[in-house]
């Protein structure tokens, strides 16, 4: 058993967790509902995460067992995220970067990896200069599974506070310079989770709306 994180490109896509691989809800102009799947095409969102990495960087990071994704964040400046101008608190700040989702394996939850994987993504903005990362919140309660945005009560845990409030789903924000550098190796600490060995491998993306793919 091997864990490590991995730069999130299109050749992880059909790996992710149920109900993401060809999710396009951030990367889709037209208004749609905030729902995970609500809008499905592969080969769009591999392409789109090569794309991103070409013309500005890594779009996140995955964090693999043996091939098989335990769970990602994805991030990349607003641009390349067309639903985040019809977000209801408004677009974020086009200067910074957008968080859009954060999403972990069934079998890996409440593990505290959706922390590790939060460091992960700040550490390597940190490192590449970037000041502010911004992302919507969602204040339901409950499992997030569906969700395309990250829960609230986790981005205020991890220091970030409110840049534009709405009553369902605010705009968060923080201030990258605030935060102290991660001296623990991040790497290691995925590797002591205590995550299932062998955790269920990826079900059909049944999120995923029928005429959407």
């Amino acid at each position: 058993m091997t864990r490590r994180f991995k730069p999130l490109t299109g050749e992880l896509v059909a790996a992710l967790p149920t109900g993401c691989p060809g999710c396009v809800f951030w990367e889709s102009p037209e208004p749609l509902e905030p729902l995970c799947g609500v809008k499905c095409d592969e080969a769009l969102a591999s392409g789109w995460m090569d794309r991103v990495r070409l013309e500005w960087g890594d779009c996140g990071r995955a964090a693999v067992e043996d091939g098989v994704v335990l769970g990602f964040i994805k991030y990349a400046p607003p641009g390349f995220f067309p639903q985040a101008r019809l977000m209801p608190a408004g677009p974020p700040d086009d200067k910074a970067v957008l968080i859009a989702c954060m999403h972990i394996s069934p079998d890996a939850r409440q593990k505290g990896l959706g922390k590790i994987l939060m460091q992960v993504a700040l550490r390597d903005l940190v490192m590449r200069g970037e000041k502010t990362v911004q992302a919507y919140g969602t204040v339901r309660q409950g499992s997030f599974e569906t969700s395309p945005v990250v829960g609230v009560e986790f981005l205020l845990r991890m220091g970030f506070t409110v840049a534009r409030p709405h009553p369902r789903m605010p705009l968060m924000q923080l201030d990258l310079r605030s935060v102290a550098s991660w001296t623990e190796n991040l790497e290691a600490v995925l590797e002591s989770l205590r995550i299932p060995i062998g955790v269920t491998r990826r079900r059909p993306a049944i999120n995923c709306r029928k005429g959407n793919s």
